[in-house]
């Protein structure tokens, strides 16, 4: 089963070398909305009177994003803050706070979250939404998979309706509906190349 976490869990989540060393830990997760990918983080100095670093952490320099901290190969995969963070492209940063529309134009809440694949694909699987009334859980969390590309434009999400259909109430709800997606893609795609027994 994968492990599935909520990007701002990943908040002070040590960054540590393969060799076991602390070199910083997460101050936030950086991704692109429309690709569905964790672009990478900006970093902290670990302890409490720790300010923020000039470096951060693109995601190709991550080893592995594992429950308890970021794995990378060594402290050289550190790069300046701006290789990270770029506020003029499109679709990338934050998405807390978004509006979430389904793409028939029905508001269904807002983006509470954004919910990360643990390992190394660094691929965002679904939002964690407070629902409106729309979804038939007006002013309760719902959980909701977002398999694929993702329209995000400005503040605004649009997810395809039959995944609002869809929302569950926890993240291991969410997780058993990922795996269902993952391996459902993987069989097609093999029956498409011929790869199949």
């Amino acid at each position: 089963m994968i492990t599935l976490m909520l990007a701002a869990d990943l908040t002070k989540r040590p960054v540590v070398t393969l060799g076991g060393e602390a070199v910083a830990q997460v101050k936030d997760t950086v991704f692109d909305a429309s690709g569905g990918q964790i672009t990478g983080f900006t970093l902290a100095g670990r302890g409490l009177l720790s300010g923020p670093l000039k470096q951060s952490l693109p995601w190709s320099g991550v080893h592995a994003l594992g429950p308890d901290a970021v794995m990378i190969p060594s402290d050289e995969v550190l790069q300046a803050r701006d290789a990270v963070v770029d506020k003029g492209e499109a679709g990338t940063g934050h998405v807390r706070g978004a509006r979430v529309l389904s793409d028939g134009g029905l508001e269904l809440g807002t983006v509470l979250d954004a919910v990360v694949e643990g390992g190394a694909s660094g691929r965002v699987v679904g939002f964690e939404v407070a629902t409106t009334e729309a979804m038939g859980r007006h002013e309760r969390r719902a959980f909701l998979l977002a398999p694929g590309q993702l329209a995000m434009t400005g503040e605004t999400l649009v997810i395809p309706a039959q995944l609002a259909g869809q929302a569950v109430d926890d993240l291991a709800a969410l997780a058993v509906a990922w795996d269902r997606t993952r391996n459902r893609t993987a069989g097609e795609t093999a029956f498409r190349k011929g790869d199949y027994r």
